[in-house]
């Protein structure tokens, strides 16, 4: 089902429909633990992070797409190819220690914000998974997007 979307997924309209998501989204992925979403029910990769607000300093959370890799989870800042950065990206920048829901288990996370190379390789890894991430990138090509990797922390 993954692929039916991913088309639909490049185009200005599901940009627009996933904005519209997202609220729905966060509202799932919150009462069932990070089981069920919005993008799990389409067999999407879905977790949700919560940040500390850089400005507020409350609890912020949001829906994103992952992949798993080198033992976290990347995610990709694209807003969705809008002009400026998510502010959950702004969050992490400025407070890396956040938590994950998924799959029914929160885990505490450090984001890491990817550069060069292994920024590079992480986004091939994303962008392979969900194709429509090189067409936010086009409509986003006035910012770099911001590539994280969410660390879990050993305790």
């Amino acid at each position: 089902m993954r692929g039916v979307f991913a088309g639909f997924g490049k185009s200005r309209a599901f940009a627009v429909l996933g904005r519209a998501l997202v609220p729905a989204d966060r509202v799932l992925l919150r009462i069932s633990g990070g089981r069920v979403g919005v993008g799990a029910a389409v067999g999407l990769r879905t977790l949700l992070l919560t940040t500390i607000g850089r400005r507020s300093g409350e609890p912020r959370q949001v829906p994103l797409l992952y992949v798993e890799r080198d033992g976290g989870y990347v995610v990709i800042g694209s807003n969705w190819g809008g002009e400026a950065h998510p502010a959950w990206s702004a969050n992490l920048l400025a407070h890396p220690a956040a938590t994950v829901a998924l799959r029914g288990r929160t885990i505490d996370v450090t984001g890491r914000l990817l550069t060069g190379d292994e920024r590079q390789g992480m986004w091939d890894a994303v962008a392979a998974y969900w194709p429509a991430y090189d067409r936010y990138a086009v409509r986003a090509a006035h910012r770099d997007i911001r590539v994280f990797l969410l660390e879990p922390v050993s305790r």
